[in-house]
């Protein structure tokens, strides 16, 4: 299984590096093909629209053709998006792109999250998502090269999408590979693990208070590293260069901290690494908001991301154990997608709320949003206690 799992931790690393790259090159990409510089959120949109739908579908596809398939599919998905980006001369070719490439992420995040939790060690989920900043960092840092070396965000469209192109193949031909841990999985479900729909996934007890937890944190996570920057700028007075520079340590505190939690995982339980991250987290909250000097706001910054670590990639880790591997598959997706609500509308909503107020109204969003994930956390463990 170690070779499956490095081929399943590099679609990882390609499934993070298309995520952070239209911020990058958006800079210069709007004014190549004619868009307001306002355009970049309507795309944005669109990807999370596509990813949301297939993380829906995710359950019913996969059992259809299998996580080996869907996954190989997906990420051929993305490269044809990401060589359209690269040929896309107007507008209309962007948003058009901009829905395979929603698609083939959704599919990839829903599969690979289930195929690890069911088949893997705690450790290797939280590498997993290691593996995703990985991807994440590398993306902007594939754009700058290009753009600072003079060429074209086109190109590094284009480097992005040969690497999606030959994990295609590397995932085509690892087929056999997948064979086993599925066909186990085919087992199971005819000894009566029947298919869980979402409207039934729903009625299972804790997996609403468990949605509830996806959607906090990934309205957390995305809406500092969102407004991080313009916070310290605007009520810390931090420069635009050293506001950039803690924003993208926040980003690592993220990935650092999911690389030690998958030490910490083989001596703790998840639940525990849950409730320290949101700790941590909270300490962080307090010290973006106490008059203190500016260096311990940004060191909240990072102690934030580094509470963030464990949440994510733990939750996921439980969701068979706590909810039964027949309907893993189905509230994973449904994890995806509510995550994705998350993310895609709370940036917006604390843009809106800052216009008619302050940025200053950030950590107090922040502080909200944990006690949400605190709350629904701790009801699912009450919930779950007889089974997990």
């Amino acid at each position: 299984m170690t070779a499956l799992l490095l081929i399943i931790y590099l679609a990882f690393i390609s499934l993070g590096l298309p995520d952070s790259m239209l911020g990058t090159a958006w800079t210069v990409m709007y004014t190549d093909v004619g868009a307001p510089i306002t355009l970049a959120g309507l795309i944005s949109m669109v990807i999370s629209g596509g990813t949301i739908l297939s993380s829906l579908s995710s359950a019913r596809v996969i059992r259809r053709f299998g996580t080996w398939r869907v996954v190989t599919v997906s990420v051929m998905l993305t490269a044809v998006a990401l060589f359209g980006f690269a040929a896309s001369s107007a507008v209309w070719m962007l948003i058009l792109f901009a829905i395979p490439l929603g698609l083939g992420a959704g599919a990839v995040d829903a599969a690979l999250n289930n195929f690890v939790a069911v088949h893997y060690k705690p450790r290797h989920m939280n590498w997993l998502h290691c593996f995703w900043g990985i991807g994440a960092t590398g993306g902007p840092l594939v754009i700058a090269a290009f753009l600072s070396g003079g060429g074209s965000w086109r190109t590094g469209y284009v480097t992005i999408g040969i690497a999606q192109a030959v994990l295609v193949a590397g995932l085509w031909a690892s087929g056999r590979l997948w064979n086993q841990p599925e066909t186990a999985a085919a087992q199971e479900e005819a000894q009566g693990r029947a298919h869980v729909s979402n409207r039934n996934a729903l009625k299972i007890r804790g997996v609403k208070a468990s949605l509830l937890t996806f959607l906090c944190y990934c309205a957390l996570e995305i809406g500092l590293g969102v407004w991080a920057a313009s916070y310290l700028t605007t009520q810390r007075a931090v420069s635009p260069a050293s506001a950039a520079l803690w924003v993208s340590l926040y980003y690592g505190g993220i990935t650092v901290g999911r690389f030690f939690n998958g030490l910490l995982s083989e001596r703790f339980r998840s639940e525990w690494l849950i409730r320290g991250g949101l700790v941590i987290i909270a300490v962080g909250i307090l010290l973006l908001l106490l008059p203190l000097p500016t260096v311990f706001c940004m060191a909240g910054l990072i102690l934030i991301g580094l509470g963030c670590a464990p949440v994510y990639p733990s939750m996921i880790y439980l969701v068979p154990k706590r909810f039964g591997k027949a309907a893993s598959q189905t509230v994973i997706g449904l994890s995806m997608a509510t995550a994705y609500v998350g993310s895609t509308l709370m940036p917006p909503i604390i843009g809106a709320a800052s216009a008619a107020l302050s940025l200053g109204i950030l950590p107090y969003v922040l502080a909200a949003l944990l006690l949400g994930m605190a709350v629904a956390s701790e009801k699912i463990n009450r919930d779950t206690a007889s089974i997990s």
